[in-house]
């Protein structure tokens, strides 16, 4: 199977007097896997589809390789897209569904019979032929949508919310299924997904989304640890955020705010050296089924944290948050880097 790099320069999409998206530029390099995330409305569904070719420009360019892709229809682009729909036909077996991309391109009956038969070993569906796609599940169904895409054998793969229809623990279990088929065929892939999880077990890179333009583009690890700014950093789960007091740790000089996850906070814990302390009354205290999330109002906010333990509403708490888990931003709220030991911090 061929794979090539797709490189995005100034693509601009409007609809009526409306701007959808603004100037992406994007490298995606060969055989990787690629996530476009962010939350509804953000562009990330119009730019798979400009890549497709099913929304036209209003600027820009496409590139697959050396083939400029920008004003070919769908057809002529050699790409293959999986939709969150799945969109089977539900009058044809498994084997129909399968090759029928192939008997469009007037690949001959045995060839196609190969074929159809080799996909679905790869996808672990080997004796399905014959199959009608009304008798299986919601995960063998996503899995012939695939195997149909990826039977052409497409320079890129692209992928629309593939497993927003299922249940989670088949979606968790296909997760790691498509990304092991993904990797053996070294197939430039692109997915839309809203779920911050999926994009960080899944990526090489992701693409982080907001209002028709790219926010921050990273391998998961540092989107996670190191958000673009206060709003991606809310987007990716950090649910706490304080003002700097005098007597916080030192993690950015510039530093007027930190992020935090509830998962890092802990309540009640003995005193650790370099953590920030915020005191409160303990507003709620809900089990989770690990522990249990505690609600605490401070001086300065409400904040979230976690507990071994169950804490009564309406006592008084003491949460802390180690240094190495608080996310520093600036005046202006985007993030800081790290704080240079070496530099004068009076």
């Amino acid at each position: 199977m061929s794979t090539e790099a797709l490189t995005l320069t100034d693509v601009t999409v409007d609809l009526g007097r409306q701007r959808i998206l603004d100037g992406i530029r994007l490298d995606v390099a060969p055989g990787s896997f690629t996530c476009l995330l962010g939350p509804s409305g953000c562009g990330k569904t119009t730019l798979l589809r400009a890549i497709a070719g099913f929304t036209p420009l209003r600027g820009g360019e496409i590139r697959l390789g050396s083939r400029t892709l920008t004003h070919l229809p769908p057809e002529k682009r050699e790409t293959a897209m999986v939709f969150q729909s799945y969109a089977l036909w539900p009058h044809m077996s498994v084997a129909e569904n399968l090759g029928y991309p192939l008997k469009l391109r007037g690949v001959a009956r045995a060839e196609r019979a190969r074929k159809v038969a080799k996909t679905l070993e790869r996808l672990e569906l080997a004796g399905f032929e014959e199959r009608a796609v009304t008798e299986l599940s919601g995960g063998q169904r996503q899995r012939i949508a695939l195997g149909r895409a990826l039977i052409i054998d497409p320079p890129l793969l692209l992928l629309d919310e593939p497993l927003s229809n299922l249940d989670a623990a088949i979606r968790r279990s296909l997760r790691s299924e498509l990304r092991r088929l993904q990797k053996s065929l070294g197939i430039t892939t692109i997915m839309v997904t809203h779920d911050q999880e999926e994009a960080l077990q899944m990526a090489d890179q992701i693409v982080l989304m907001r209002s028709g333009k790219m926010v921050q583009v990273a391998a998961p690890q540092a989107l996670y640890e190191q958000p673009a700014d206060l709003g991606a950093a809310r987007f990716l789960g950090v649910d706490n955020t304080v003002t700097r007091h005098a007597q916080d740790p030192v993690v950015a000089s510039q530093a007027v705010t930190f992020g935090f996850r509830t998962r890092d906070a802990r309540i009640n814990e003995p005193v650790r050296p370099a953590a920030l302390t915020r005191k409160g009354r303990v507003i709620e205290c809900v089990y989770t089924g690990d522990g249990y999330h505690v609600s605490i109002d401070t001086v300065d906010a409400e904040l979230f944290a976690t507990s071994a333990t169950s804490v009564a509403p309406g006592t008084f708490a003491v949460l802390q948050v180690p240094e190495s888990a608080l996310i520093p931003f600036g005046p202006d709220d985007r993030h800081l880097p790290p704080l240079d030991r070496h530099e004068d911090i009076a």
